[in-house]
Protein backbone atom coordinates (compact mmCIF):
# COMPACT_ATOMS: atom_id res chain seq x y z
CA UNK A 1 0.00 0.00 0.00
CA UNK A 2 1.14 3.30 -0.39
CA UNK A 3 1.50 5.76 2.23
CA UNK A 4 -1.53 7.30 4.34
CA UNK A 5 -1.30 10.56 2.52
CA UNK A 6 -2.55 8.91 -0.35
CA UNK A 7 -5.35 7.35 0.72
CA UNK A 8 -8.93 8.92 -1.31
CA UNK A 9 -12.77 8.63 -0.19
CA UNK A 10 -12.88 7.68 -4.02
CA UNK A 11 -10.02 4.03 -3.31
CA UNK A 12 -11.99 3.72 0.16
CA UNK A 13 -15.74 4.03 -0.69
CA UNK A 14 -14.98 1.24 -4.02
CA UNK A 15 -14.58 -1.49 -1.79
CA UNK A 16 -18.66 -0.55 -0.52
CA UNK A 17 -19.56 -0.40 -4.01
CA UNK A 18 -17.63 -3.94 -5.13
CA UNK A 19 -19.27 -5.56 -2.47
CA UNK A 20 -22.21 -7.26 -4.93
CA UNK A 21 -19.87 -8.51 -7.41
CA UNK A 22 -17.59 -11.66 -6.92
CA UNK A 23 -13.71 -10.99 -6.81
CA UNK A 24 -10.87 -11.49 -9.62
CA UNK A 25 -7.47 -11.97 -9.19
CA UNK A 26 -4.89 -8.75 -10.35
CA UNK A 27 -4.15 -8.73 -13.82
CA UNK A 28 -0.64 -8.21 -15.34
CA UNK A 29 -1.24 -6.52 -17.63
CA UNK A 30 2.22 -6.27 -19.73
CA UNK A 31 3.04 -9.94 -18.86
CA UNK A 32 3.04 -11.89 -22.31
CA UNK A 33 1.64 -14.90 -20.82
CA UNK A 34 -2.29 -14.17 -19.58
CA UNK A 35 -3.16 -13.99 -16.26
CA UNK A 36 -5.74 -15.73 -14.31
CA UNK A 37 -8.98 -16.00 -15.40
CA UNK A 38 -11.67 -13.58 -13.61
CA UNK A 39 -14.40 -15.32 -11.46
CA UNK A 40 -17.32 -14.12 -12.77
CA UNK A 41 -21.12 -14.32 -10.79
CA UNK A 42 -23.94 -12.68 -10.37
CA UNK A 43 -24.23 -8.34 -11.47
CA UNK A 44 -25.22 -5.41 -10.00
CA UNK A 45 -28.79 -4.44 -10.17
CA UNK A 46 -28.39 -1.69 -13.28
CA UNK A 47 -27.15 -4.46 -15.56
CA UNK A 48 -30.22 -5.70 -17.13
CA UNK A 49 -30.64 -9.67 -18.75
CA UNK A 50 -29.97 -10.29 -22.49
CA UNK A 51 -32.28 -12.39 -24.03
CA UNK A 52 -32.75 -16.20 -22.90
CA UNK A 53 -30.58 -17.87 -23.16
CA UNK A 54 -27.84 -15.85 -23.44
CA UNK A 55 -26.58 -14.75 -19.92
CA UNK A 56 -24.60 -11.84 -18.49
CA UNK A 57 -22.10 -12.30 -15.89
CA UNK A 58 -19.76 -10.07 -13.74
CA UNK A 59 -16.74 -9.85 -12.06
CA UNK A 60 -14.13 -7.27 -10.34
CA UNK A 61 -10.19 -6.96 -11.15
CA UNK A 62 -7.87 -4.95 -9.10
CA UNK A 63 -5.66 -3.12 -10.79
CA UNK A 64 -3.17 -0.26 -9.61
CA UNK A 65 -4.28 3.31 -8.94
CA UNK A 66 -1.47 4.42 -10.38
CA UNK A 67 0.41 2.15 -13.20
CA UNK A 68 3.22 3.90 -13.29
CA UNK A 69 3.81 2.90 -9.46
CA UNK A 70 2.30 -0.60 -9.57
CA UNK A 71 2.95 -1.23 -5.70
CA UNK A 72 0.66 1.13 -4.06
CA UNK A 73 -2.78 1.51 -3.62
CA UNK A 74 -5.26 -0.66 -6.01
CA UNK A 75 -8.82 0.11 -6.81
CA UNK A 76 -11.41 -2.57 -8.27
CA UNK A 77 -12.43 -2.59 -12.03
CA UNK A 78 -15.79 -3.60 -12.49
CA UNK A 79 -16.36 -6.14 -15.82
CA UNK A 80 -19.45 -7.42 -17.67
CA UNK A 81 -19.62 -10.48 -19.98
CA UNK A 82 -22.29 -11.91 -22.45
CA UNK A 83 -20.29 -14.59 -24.44
CA UNK A 84 -20.39 -15.06 -27.99
CA UNK A 85 -23.57 -16.90 -29.45
CA UNK A 86 -22.09 -18.99 -32.49
CA UNK A 87 -20.00 -22.13 -32.46
CA UNK A 88 -16.31 -21.88 -31.32
CA UNK A 89 -15.36 -22.28 -35.31
CA UNK A 90 -17.02 -18.92 -35.13
CA UNK A 91 -15.23 -17.35 -32.22
CA UNK A 92 -13.17 -14.01 -33.02
CA UNK A 93 -12.06 -13.84 -29.39
CA UNK A 94 -13.33 -10.64 -26.85
CA UNK A 95 -14.98 -7.39 -28.15
CA UNK A 96 -14.47 -4.79 -25.34
CA UNK A 97 -17.16 -2.11 -25.38
CA UNK A 98 -17.43 1.90 -24.50
CA UNK A 99 -20.38 3.79 -24.12
CA UNK A 100 -18.73 7.39 -24.25
CA UNK A 101 -18.75 10.08 -21.73
CA UNK A 102 -15.87 10.36 -20.37
CA UNK A 103 -18.43 9.42 -17.49
CA UNK A 104 -20.47 6.80 -19.21
CA UNK A 105 -20.94 3.19 -17.40
CA UNK A 106 -20.23 0.40 -19.79
CA UNK A 107 -21.24 -2.45 -17.27
CA UNK A 108 -24.66 -2.42 -18.50
CA UNK A 109 -23.17 -1.63 -22.06
CA UNK A 110 -22.62 -5.06 -22.49
CA UNK A 111 -25.92 -6.35 -22.75
CA UNK A 112 -27.35 -3.07 -24.40
CA UNK A 113 -25.33 -2.23 -27.11
CA UNK A 114 -25.05 -6.02 -27.55
CA UNK A 115 -28.58 -6.08 -28.29
CA UNK A 116 -28.12 -3.89 -31.11
CA UNK A 117 -25.00 -5.25 -32.72
CA UNK A 118 -25.12 -7.40 -35.99
CA UNK A 119 -26.10 -11.12 -35.47
CA UNK A 120 -22.75 -12.14 -37.33
CA UNK A 121 -20.37 -10.40 -34.29
CA UNK A 122 -22.90 -11.33 -31.89
CA UNK A 123 -21.68 -15.12 -32.93
CA UNK A 124 -18.53 -14.29 -33.00
CA UNK A 125 -17.32 -11.91 -30.10
CA UNK A 126 -17.33 -12.23 -26.27
CA UNK A 127 -19.13 -9.13 -25.36
CA UNK A 128 -17.13 -7.24 -22.27
CA UNK A 129 -18.39 -4.61 -20.67
CA UNK A 130 -16.72 -1.89 -17.64
CA UNK A 131 -17.23 0.74 -16.16
CA UNK A 132 -14.00 2.67 -16.07
CA UNK A 133 -12.13 3.80 -12.87
CA UNK A 134 -14.61 6.96 -11.33
CA UNK A 135 -17.51 5.52 -12.83
CA UNK A 136 -20.17 3.51 -11.91
CA UNK A 137 -19.20 0.34 -9.96
CA UNK A 138 -15.36 1.19 -10.52
CA UNK A 139 -14.08 3.65 -7.96
CA UNK A 140 -17.54 6.36 -8.61
CA UNK A 141 -15.97 9.75 -8.39
CA UNK A 142 -17.94 12.33 -6.47
CA UNK A 143 -17.61 15.94 -6.31
CA UNK A 144 -20.31 16.69 -4.01
CA UNK A 145 -22.42 19.89 -5.26
CA UNK A 146 -19.61 20.69 -7.60
CA UNK A 147 -19.81 24.36 -7.02
CA UNK A 148 -23.64 24.58 -6.95
CA UNK A 149 -24.18 22.55 -10.85
CA UNK A 150 -26.97 20.54 -9.48
CA UNK A 151 -28.67 23.65 -7.47
CA UNK A 152 -32.21 24.15 -8.59
CA UNK A 153 -33.12 26.63 -10.38
CA UNK A 154 -28.98 27.44 -10.26
CA UNK A 155 -27.16 30.30 -12.19
CA UNK A 156 -27.56 30.82 -15.88
CA UNK A 157 -25.10 28.90 -17.29
CA UNK A 158 -24.34 32.05 -20.15
CA UNK A 159 -22.41 34.92 -18.54
CA UNK A 160 -23.32 38.35 -19.90
CA UNK A 161 -21.48 41.34 -18.46
CA UNK A 162 -18.32 41.27 -16.26
CA UNK A 163 -20.33 40.79 -12.90
CA UNK A 164 -21.99 37.84 -14.14
CA UNK A 165 -18.48 36.50 -15.60
CA UNK A 166 -16.58 36.91 -12.47
CA UNK A 167 -19.41 34.63 -11.06
CA UNK A 168 -19.07 32.08 -13.59
CA UNK A 169 -15.54 31.95 -12.79
CA UNK A 170 -16.35 31.72 -9.25
CA UNK A 171 -18.39 29.06 -9.39
CA UNK A 172 -15.80 26.97 -12.21
CA UNK A 173 -13.22 27.11 -9.07
CA UNK A 174 -15.49 26.39 -6.71
CA UNK A 175 -16.33 22.85 -8.77
CA UNK A 176 -12.57 22.46 -9.28
CA UNK A 177 -12.52 22.50 -5.35
CA UNK A 178 -15.87 20.70 -4.72
CA UNK A 179 -13.85 17.72 -7.31
CA UNK A 180 -10.60 17.89 -5.25
CA UNK A 181 -11.68 17.60 -2.14
CA UNK A 182 -14.52 14.42 -3.16
CA UNK A 183 -11.79 12.52 -4.90
CA UNK A 184 -8.91 13.26 -2.94
CA UNK A 185 -5.48 11.55 -3.83
CA UNK A 186 -7.15 10.03 -6.76
CA UNK A 187 -7.55 12.67 -8.61
CA UNK A 188 -4.79 12.73 -11.10
CA UNK A 189 -5.48 9.24 -11.67
CA UNK A 190 -8.68 8.53 -13.18
CA UNK A 191 -7.82 9.87 -16.39
CA UNK A 192 -7.86 8.00 -19.90
CA UNK A 193 -4.41 6.83 -19.99
CA UNK A 194 -4.47 5.17 -16.90
CA UNK A 195 -7.93 3.22 -17.90
CA UNK A 196 -6.30 2.28 -21.10
CA UNK A 197 -4.26 0.66 -18.68
CA UNK A 198 -7.12 -1.21 -17.16
CA UNK A 199 -8.42 -2.21 -20.17
CA UNK A 200 -5.09 -4.24 -21.07
CA UNK A 201 -5.42 -6.12 -17.63
CA UNK A 202 -9.04 -6.65 -18.47
CA UNK A 203 -7.86 -7.97 -21.55
CA UNK A 204 -5.01 -10.20 -19.93
CA UNK A 205 -7.02 -11.33 -17.16
CA UNK A 206 -9.54 -12.82 -19.36
CA UNK A 207 -6.71 -15.00 -20.95
CA UNK A 208 -6.59 -12.80 -24.22
CA UNK A 209 -3.87 -12.31 -25.99
CA UNK A 210 -5.07 -9.75 -27.71
CA UNK A 211 -8.34 -7.00 -27.84
CA UNK A 212 -10.93 -5.84 -29.99
CA UNK A 213 -12.32 -3.03 -29.03
CA UNK A 214 -15.66 -0.79 -30.44
CA UNK A 215 -15.82 2.67 -28.58
CA UNK A 216 -18.47 5.39 -29.39
CA UNK A 217 -17.91 9.23 -28.75
CA UNK A 218 -15.20 9.07 -25.67
CA UNK A 219 -15.15 5.67 -26.50
CA UNK A 220 -13.27 6.44 -29.86
CA UNK A 221 -11.03 8.86 -27.33
CA UNK A 222 -10.13 5.58 -24.75
CA UNK A 223 -9.58 3.17 -27.92
CA UNK A 224 -6.89 6.26 -29.68
CA UNK A 225 -5.05 6.04 -26.27
CA UNK A 226 -5.51 1.98 -25.54
CA UNK A 227 -3.53 1.95 -29.34
CA UNK A 228 -1.14 4.38 -28.53
CA UNK A 229 -0.21 2.37 -25.80
CA UNK A 230 -0.46 -1.20 -26.58
CA UNK A 231 -0.77 -1.15 -30.32
CA UNK A 232 0.61 -4.92 -30.46
CA UNK A 233 -2.55 -5.63 -27.93
CA UNK A 234 -5.24 -4.43 -30.66
CA UNK A 235 -6.81 -7.05 -32.46
CA UNK A 236 -9.71 -5.06 -34.43
CA UNK A 237 -10.93 -1.59 -33.34
CA UNK A 238 -14.32 0.19 -34.73
CA UNK A 239 -13.85 3.57 -33.40
CA UNK A 240 -17.75 5.39 -33.50
CA UNK A 241 -18.85 9.35 -33.45
CA UNK A 242 -14.90 10.31 -33.09
CA UNK A 243 -13.55 12.70 -30.60
CA UNK A 244 -10.63 14.84 -32.38
CA UNK A 245 -6.97 14.71 -30.95
CA UNK A 246 -7.31 17.81 -29.51
CA UNK A 247 -7.30 19.19 -26.20
CA UNK A 248 -10.85 18.58 -24.78
CA UNK A 249 -11.21 22.18 -24.08
CA UNK A 250 -10.58 23.12 -27.78
CA UNK A 251 -12.46 19.89 -28.11
CA UNK A 252 -15.98 21.34 -26.01
CA UNK A 253 -15.36 24.86 -28.29
CA UNK A 254 -15.54 22.97 -31.36
CA UNK A 255 -19.03 20.76 -30.52
CA UNK A 256 -20.47 24.26 -29.00
CA UNK A 257 -20.09 25.81 -32.71
CA UNK A 258 -21.36 22.72 -34.50
CA UNK A 259 -24.80 22.63 -31.99
CA UNK A 260 -25.26 26.45 -33.11
CA UNK A 261 -25.21 24.96 -36.45
CA UNK A 262 -27.39 22.32 -35.61
CA UNK A 263 -29.98 24.32 -33.42
CA UNK A 264 -29.90 26.86 -37.02
CA UNK A 265 -30.74 23.59 -38.82
CA UNK A 266 -33.58 22.31 -36.10
CA UNK A 267 -35.00 26.17 -36.37
CA UNK A 268 -35.64 25.39 -40.13
CA UNK A 269 -37.12 21.81 -39.84
CA UNK A 270 -39.25 23.12 -36.56
CA UNK A 271 -40.43 26.31 -39.36
CA UNK A 272 -40.67 23.82 -42.32
CA UNK A 273 -43.41 22.20 -40.59
CA UNK A 274 -45.29 25.03 -38.72
CA UNK A 275 -48.84 23.29 -39.09
CA UNK A 276 -47.53 20.75 -36.67
CA UNK A 277 -45.66 22.41 -34.05
CA UNK A 278 -47.16 26.19 -34.57
CA UNK A 279 -44.00 27.56 -33.82
CA UNK A 280 -43.62 29.99 -36.94
CA UNK A 281 -43.38 29.62 -40.50
CA UNK A 282 -39.62 31.00 -40.65
CA UNK A 283 -36.92 30.09 -39.15
CA UNK A 284 -36.38 33.46 -37.75
CA UNK A 285 -39.93 33.13 -36.14
CA UNK A 286 -39.34 29.50 -34.25
CA UNK A 287 -35.94 30.91 -33.02
CA UNK A 288 -37.92 34.14 -31.22
CA UNK A 289 -40.36 31.00 -30.03
CA UNK A 290 -37.65 29.44 -28.67
CA UNK A 291 -35.70 32.55 -27.23
CA UNK A 292 -39.49 33.46 -24.87
CA UNK A 293 -39.09 30.21 -23.54
CA UNK A 294 -35.49 30.15 -22.21
CA UNK A 295 -36.14 34.19 -21.23
CA UNK A 296 -39.26 33.10 -19.61
CA UNK A 297 -37.67 30.58 -17.61
CA UNK A 298 -34.69 32.42 -16.71
CA UNK A 299 -36.70 34.94 -15.45
CA UNK A 300 -39.25 32.48 -13.33
CA UNK A 301 -38.55 29.17 -13.34
CA UNK A 302 -40.77 26.52 -12.91
CA UNK A 303 -40.67 24.05 -9.94
CA UNK A 304 -37.05 24.54 -10.40
CA UNK A 305 -36.37 24.44 -13.97
CA UNK A 306 -34.70 27.58 -15.14
CA UNK A 307 -32.07 28.33 -17.72
CA UNK A 308 -29.50 26.13 -17.10
CA UNK A 309 -32.16 22.74 -17.11
CA UNK A 310 -33.49 24.46 -20.26
CA UNK A 311 -29.82 24.48 -21.90
CA UNK A 312 -29.38 21.01 -20.65
CA UNK A 313 -32.21 19.49 -22.58
CA UNK A 314 -31.88 21.15 -25.49
CA UNK A 315 -28.45 20.32 -25.51
CA UNK A 316 -29.40 16.71 -25.08
CA UNK A 317 -32.28 16.90 -28.14
CA UNK A 318 -29.91 18.80 -30.43
CA UNK A 319 -27.34 15.36 -30.43
CA UNK A 320 -30.08 13.16 -31.68
CA UNK A 321 -33.17 14.18 -34.49
CA UNK A 322 -34.94 11.89 -32.95
CA UNK A 323 -35.57 13.96 -29.92
CA UNK A 324 -36.17 16.81 -32.58
CA UNK A 325 -39.95 16.28 -31.91
CA UNK A 326 -39.99 16.25 -28.08
CA UNK A 327 -38.24 19.39 -28.26
CA UNK A 328 -40.23 21.66 -30.41
CA UNK A 329 -43.49 20.09 -28.72
CA UNK A 330 -42.07 21.23 -25.34
CA UNK A 331 -41.32 24.62 -26.75
CA UNK A 332 -45.35 24.85 -27.63
CA UNK A 333 -46.57 23.69 -24.19
CA UNK A 334 -44.46 26.01 -22.17
CA UNK A 335 -45.72 29.03 -24.36
CA UNK A 336 -49.07 27.71 -24.68
CA UNK A 337 -49.59 27.02 -20.92
CA UNK A 338 -45.94 26.83 -19.11
CA UNK A 339 -46.23 23.33 -18.98
CA UNK A 340 -42.62 22.10 -18.77
CA UNK A 341 -43.15 18.50 -18.66
CA UNK A 342 -41.71 17.57 -22.06
CA UNK A 343 -38.45 19.61 -21.69
CA UNK A 344 -37.95 17.92 -18.21
CA UNK A 345 -35.47 15.01 -18.46
CA UNK A 346 -37.02 11.86 -17.58
CA UNK A 347 -34.30 10.87 -15.26
CA UNK A 348 -33.18 13.17 -12.47
CA UNK A 349 -30.39 15.42 -13.51
CA UNK A 350 -29.39 15.53 -9.76
CA UNK A 351 -29.33 11.51 -9.12
CA UNK A 352 -26.61 9.51 -8.12
CA UNK A 353 -25.76 8.30 -11.72
CA UNK A 354 -26.08 11.72 -12.92
CA UNK A 355 -23.96 13.12 -10.17
CA UNK A 356 -21.51 10.44 -10.74
CA UNK A 357 -21.47 11.19 -14.88
CA UNK A 358 -20.82 14.89 -14.30
CA UNK A 359 -17.77 14.68 -11.57
CA UNK A 360 -15.99 11.95 -13.72
CA UNK A 361 -16.71 13.84 -16.99
CA UNK A 362 -14.56 17.18 -15.85
CA UNK A 363 -12.25 14.53 -13.20
CA UNK A 364 -11.03 13.01 -16.83
CA UNK A 365 -11.06 15.86 -18.87
CA UNK A 366 -9.33 17.68 -16.57
CA UNK A 367 -6.46 14.85 -16.24
CA UNK A 368 -5.92 13.79 -19.98
CA UNK A 369 -4.14 17.17 -20.69
CA UNK A 370 -3.63 20.92 -20.37
CA UNK A 371 -6.15 23.58 -19.47
CA UNK A 372 -7.20 26.78 -20.10
CA UNK A 373 -6.87 30.14 -18.46
CA UNK A 374 -9.58 32.07 -16.59
CA UNK A 375 -9.33 34.76 -19.16
CA UNK A 376 -8.85 32.44 -22.29
CA UNK A 377 -12.19 31.42 -20.86
CA UNK A 378 -14.11 34.23 -20.40
CA UNK A 379 -12.43 35.41 -24.08
CA UNK A 380 -14.21 32.26 -25.63
CA UNK A 381 -17.38 32.96 -23.67
CA UNK A 382 -17.44 36.76 -25.12
CA UNK A 383 -16.48 35.00 -28.71
CA UNK A 384 -19.36 32.71 -28.57
CA UNK A 385 -21.94 35.38 -28.04
CA UNK A 386 -20.50 37.26 -30.88
CA UNK A 387 -21.30 34.17 -32.69
CA UNK A 388 -24.63 34.11 -31.47
CA UNK A 389 -26.07 36.01 -28.63
CA UNK A 390 -27.65 32.80 -26.97
CA UNK A 391 -25.00 30.19 -27.40
CA UNK A 392 -25.54 26.75 -25.72
CA UNK A 393 -22.50 26.59 -23.83
CA UNK A 394 -23.27 22.87 -21.72
CA UNK A 395 -20.48 20.95 -23.26
CA UNK A 396 -17.84 23.28 -22.09
CA UNK A 397 -16.98 20.64 -19.42
CA UNK A 398 -13.30 21.19 -19.55
CA UNK A 399 -13.77 25.04 -18.54
CA UNK A 400 -13.52 23.87 -15.04
CA UNK A 401 -9.78 22.29 -15.41
CA UNK A 402 -8.62 26.35 -15.50
CA UNK A 403 -8.77 26.01 -11.82
CA UNK A 404 -7.76 22.39 -11.40
CA UNK A 405 -5.90 21.20 -8.35
CA UNK A 406 -3.78 19.10 -10.17
CA UNK A 407 -1.79 19.49 -13.85
CA UNK A 408 -0.88 16.61 -15.49
CA UNK A 409 2.75 16.05 -17.10
CA UNK A 410 1.76 15.63 -20.79
CA UNK A 411 -1.06 14.93 -23.09
CA UNK A 412 -2.97 11.63 -23.57
CA UNK A 413 -0.99 10.22 -26.18
CA UNK A 414 -3.65 9.13 -29.21
CA UNK A 415 -2.75 6.90 -31.89
CA UNK A 416 1.06 6.94 -33.52
CA UNK A 417 2.64 4.85 -36.24
CA UNK A 418 3.10 1.96 -34.37
CA UNK A 419 -0.47 1.71 -33.56
CA UNK A 420 -2.69 -1.35 -36.39
CA UNK A 421 -5.09 0.69 -39.24
CA UNK A 422 -8.60 0.86 -37.38
CA UNK A 423 -12.42 1.60 -38.80
CA UNK A 424 -13.50 4.91 -38.26
CA UNK A 425 -17.02 5.86 -38.44
CA UNK A 426 -19.25 9.13 -38.29
CA UNK A 427 -21.81 11.00 -39.21
CA UNK A 428 -21.55 13.94 -41.79
CA UNK A 429 -23.69 16.65 -39.86
CA UNK A 430 -22.81 15.18 -36.09
CA UNK A 431 -23.39 17.86 -33.76
CA UNK A 432 -21.65 15.89 -30.56
CA UNK A 433 -18.45 14.83 -32.26
CA UNK A 434 -18.29 17.13 -35.32
CA UNK A 435 -17.26 15.12 -38.38
CA UNK A 436 -13.81 17.10 -38.44
CA UNK A 437 -12.57 14.97 -35.47
CA UNK A 438 -12.63 11.84 -37.72
CA UNK A 439 -10.28 12.96 -39.82
CA UNK A 440 -7.93 14.03 -37.88
CA UNK A 441 -7.80 11.45 -35.82
CA UNK A 442 -7.15 9.24 -38.66
CA UNK A 443 -4.28 11.06 -39.65
CA UNK A 444 -2.88 9.69 -36.05
CA UNK A 445 -3.85 5.88 -37.39
CA UNK A 446 -2.10 5.56 -40.30
CA UNK A 447 -3.95 3.08 -43.11
CA UNK A 448 -7.32 3.67 -41.64
CA UNK A 449 -10.46 3.80 -42.99
CA UNK A 450 -13.52 6.47 -42.76
CA UNK A 451 -17.04 5.16 -42.93
CA UNK A 452 -19.19 8.75 -43.35
CA UNK A 453 -22.93 8.01 -42.93
CA UNK A 454 -24.14 11.22 -45.09
CA UNK A 455 -27.43 12.93 -44.58
CA UNK A 456 -27.28 11.98 -41.40
CA UNK A 457 -27.44 15.03 -38.45
CA UNK A 458 -27.45 12.31 -35.05
CA UNK A 459 -24.78 11.02 -32.46
CA UNK A 460 -23.85 7.55 -32.75
CA UNK A 461 -23.95 5.28 -35.77
CA UNK A 462 -23.03 2.21 -36.19
CA UNK A 463 -25.54 -0.20 -34.79
CA UNK A 464 -27.72 2.94 -33.35
CA UNK A 465 -28.91 4.38 -36.96
CA UNK A 466 -30.11 1.38 -38.56
CA UNK A 467 -27.95 2.00 -41.40
CA UNK A 468 -26.86 -1.15 -43.61
CA UNK A 469 -24.46 0.42 -45.36
CA UNK A 470 -22.68 1.47 -41.80
CA UNK A 471 -23.71 -1.54 -39.76
CA UNK A 472 -22.68 -4.22 -42.78
CA UNK A 473 -19.40 -2.76 -43.20
CA UNK A 474 -18.75 -2.42 -39.59
CA UNK A 475 -19.96 -6.11 -39.27
CA UNK A 476 -17.51 -7.33 -42.40
CA UNK A 477 -14.60 -5.99 -40.81
CA UNK A 478 -15.22 -7.21 -37.05
CA UNK A 479 -16.05 -10.87 -38.15
CA UNK A 480 -13.47 -10.98 -41.03
CA UNK A 481 -10.69 -8.63 -39.91
CA UNK A 482 -9.58 -7.06 -43.30
CA UNK A 483 -10.18 -3.44 -43.97
CA UNK A 484 -12.21 -1.97 -46.77
CA UNK A 485 -10.15 -0.82 -49.86
CA UNK A 486 -11.07 2.48 -49.91
CA UNK A 487 -12.92 4.73 -47.50
CA UNK A 488 -17.18 3.85 -47.37
CA UNK A 489 -19.89 6.73 -48.17
CA UNK A 490 -23.16 5.37 -47.04
CA UNK A 491 -26.39 7.32 -47.83
CA UNK A 492 -28.34 8.36 -44.63
CA UNK A 493 -31.79 9.11 -43.88
CA UNK A 494 -31.91 13.19 -44.18
CA UNK A 495 -34.03 14.98 -41.80
CA UNK A 496 -36.75 13.05 -39.82
CA UNK A 497 -40.53 13.00 -40.01
CA UNK A 498 -42.43 14.51 -36.99
CA UNK A 499 -43.57 11.75 -34.57
CA UNK A 500 -46.82 12.41 -33.59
Amino acid sequence: MAPPARHSSVVCALMACAATLLTGAPAHAHADAPAPTLRFGACPDSVPDPPAPERVACATLAVPLDWHHPEGEHLRIAVSRVRASGSPAERRGILLVNPGGPGGSGLPYAVTKRAKLPESVRRSYDIIGFDPRGVGHSAPADCGRMGGLFDGPGADPVPVGPRAERAHLRSLRRMADDCAAGAGGALPYLSTEQTAHDMDAIRAALGERRTSFLGVSYGSYLGAAYAAHFPRRVSRMVLDSVVGPEEWYDFDLRQTRALLRQRDVFFRWTAEHTGRFRLGDSPEAVRAAYLRVRTGLATRPVDGFGAAAFDRAVYRALGRTERWTGLADGLHAYLSDGDIGALRPTAPFDGPESRNYEAANRIVKCADGHAPTPRQVVADVRRLRRLDPQPVLTGIEASTCAYWHHRPAHRTRLGGPGAPPVLLIASAHDPVTPIGGAHRLRRLLPGSRLVTLHQDYSHGVFASRGNPCVDGAAAAYLVDGALPAADVHCAGPGLPEPRG
